[in-house]
C-alpha cells in the first residue's frame, strides 16, 4: 500500500504544527510575565515589612538621675 503526499499536505500539516507552536509561545510568555510580578510583589512586600520592622522596633533607652 503506497501513500502519495502532495504538497499541500505538507503545507497543512506544517500549518498546524505552527499555530501549536505559537500557542506554546503565547502560554510561556503569559507564565513568565505572571512570575515575574509575583516575584515583585514579593520583593515590595518584604522591603515593605523590614522597613516597617525597624521603625517599630527601635530601642529606647531612658535614664534617669537623681
Amino acid at each position: 500500500m503506497t501513500t502519495e503526499i502532495n504538497r499541500d499536505d505538507l503545507e497543512a500539516k506544517l500549518r498546524e504544527i505552527e499555530g501549536v507552536v505559537l500557542e506554546v509561545e503565547e502560554e510561556s510568555r503569559t507564565r513568565r510575565r505572571m512570575i515575574i510580578a509575583g516575584v515583585g510583589v514579593a520583593v515590595v512586600a518584604v522591603v515593605a515589612f523590614s522597613v516597617w520592622r525597624y521603625q517599630h522596633n527601635k530601642i529606647r533607652v531612658e535614664i534617669y538621675r537623681l
